[in-house]
């Protein structure tokens, strides 16, 4: 009887699957015969042998889903323990966790690099990308691949800053895992003069570039910059009066609004719209006296500038201030005409601050974004400022004398440069016109060929830039 049992529930078997009728029915009746059986002929109940190695069963006997694959249907499975991940399971799991769109509050101070935007394959030339890059995957925050491919952690700067220019209010964003003390471990893996200063959650297509409304720039100069020329001494015994202060502030103030500043930039054509820029306010602040020397700042709010715009601004404000040219120039160089205007250092340039009002005014009070306002990050970047920046700039500038260098390339400049290539394309077309009526050169006189070809001399050592003056430093560009 025991050994017919095994028949008897294979017979069952088969029929509910053909009639798949009844099936829990039949289940049911089966394990009351079995039970019955049991009690009454226990020595004839077969004794299920173990399962040999290498041996599989029949799937058709297992619980669809179970990993005891020894269980009949009717059997319930036994819970069994998770195992422990290992060290790449682990690693494998946190790649799944969903990157967030954040910005990055940072500052730092510029000297040693060659500016802020990364050069992939120049590793001679650091920048400061090259070490916040580096922090970033040191931290954990991005995977490794994400530093060699920027794109991928969808990576933007606000603004670029060139060679030697520091920040105290840079934004960034980008794509990262929001790890514990994220923060602190960033900063962990940077050097003491860039600091992250703040961190904030922004709409997943935030782009800090794009988004920005407006930058802050701060220009900090020894005030014998502005020194007459003829009449004042030329180093740091200078204090700036407030007569000065005054010409100073009205000059700056003749930027504000929509000019054309092509000749405030490289490559830039007079008829070219990019070449508008807005700006929005410039002014000179009260000097005060570090180390002996008397230092100003020139705030600066704009849209948007352009390379070497700023440092140009400044360069011509000092020239006019100087009294190597007249206020004049300052119209005219806002017209289509060359005019040669000078560059000054880039040593004291500082992106002080980066403005989101139409960001903040749509998002900024929705409830589940933050304002990019910088508030309570107010008084770390004054701290920063005062520990890294002025102290760099103004020990730079009393060591290397960058400032008093620049200035005794003031003389170099034609600042009428434009006028006499005008003059000169004139002279030019009059000796076409002499040639093509066939005029003999004797009948002009003298002094109508000496007035030729000098003009012709000028126009040439325009052309190929001789009248320029050398000027040092690096640039300032979006």
């Amino acid at each position: 009887m025991g050994a017919s049992l095994p028949k008897l529930e294979a017979v069952a078997q088969q029929t509910a699957c053909r009639t798949r009728k009844a099936l829990p029915l039949l289940h049911c009746e089966l394990r009351c015969l079995r039970q019955i059986l049991m009690a009454e002929h226990p020595e004839t109940v077969p004794v299920k042998a173990e399962p040999m190695a290498g041996a599989t069963e029949d799937p058709g006997n297992n619980v669809r889903g179970s990993r005891d694959r020894g269980l009949k249907k009717w059997e319930e499975a036994e819970p069994q323990a998770k195992r422990p991940k290992t060290g790449e399971e682990e690693e494998t799991h946190s790649m799944k966790i969903p990157k967030r769109k954040i910005v990055l509050l940072m500052a730092y101070s510029g000297k040693g690099y060659h500016g802020m935007q990364r050069n992939l394959g120049s590793s001679q030339f650091k920048t400061i990308e090259d070490d916040l890059v580096s922090a970033l995957v040191q931290s954990g925050c991005i995977p490794e691949n994400h530093g060699e491919d920027m794109k991928k952690m969808s990576f933007q700067r606000c603004a670029r800053t060139d060679k030697g220019v520091s920040a105290a209010g840079q934004i960034v964003s980008l794509k990262v895992w929001l790890i514990d003390n994220i923060l602190e471990k960033i900063n962990s893996h940077l050097p003491s003069h860039i600091r992250i200063l703040g961190l904030k959650r922004v709409t997943g297509s935030f782009n800090s570039k794009n988004r920005c409304d407006a930058r802050t720039y701060f220009y900090m100069l020894p005030t014998f910059a502005f020194a007459h020329k003829d009449s004042d001494v030329q180093d740091e015994r200078y204090r700036l009066s407030p007569e000065t202060l005054e010409k100073v502030n009205k000059l700056l103030a003749s930027y504000k609004g929509t000019h054309n500043f092509h000749n405030f930039t490289s490559q830039k054509g007079p008829k070219e719209p990019s070449a508008r820029r807005y700006i929005m306010e410039m002014h000179c602040e009260a000097p005060f006296v570090r180390e002996g020397m008397e230092f100003a700042v020139i705030k600066v709010k704009g849209q948007s500038f352009m390379m070497h715009q700023i440092r140009k601004m400044i360069g011509l404000v000092i020239a006019v201030t100087k009294g190597y040219v007249p206020e004049s120039v300052m119209e005219r160089s806002w017209g289509e005409e060359k005019v040669d205007i000078p560059k000054a250092p880039g040593l004291g340039l500082v992106l002080e601050r980066v403005h989101f009002e139409q960001y903040n005014r749509r998002f900024g009070n929705d409830g589940l974004h933050e304002p990019l306002d910088w508030v309570e990050e107010e008084e770390k970047m004054t701290v920063f400022k005062e520990q890294y920046i002025y102290p760099t700039i103004i020990k730079t500038e009393m060591e290397e004398h960058s400032m008093t260098s620049w200035l005794n390339t003031l003389p170099n400049h034609d600042f009428d440069a434009g006028c006499l290539e005008a003059k000169a394309d004139a002279g030019n077309a009059q000796l076409l016109h002499l040639q093509n009526e066939e005029i003999s050169f004797n009948d002009l006189g003298a002094p109508s060929l000496y007035s030729l070809a000098q003009g012709f001399i000028k126009h040439l050592l325009w052309a190929t830039g001789n009248l320029k003056g050398s000027d040092g430093g690096g640039d300032d560009s979006d």
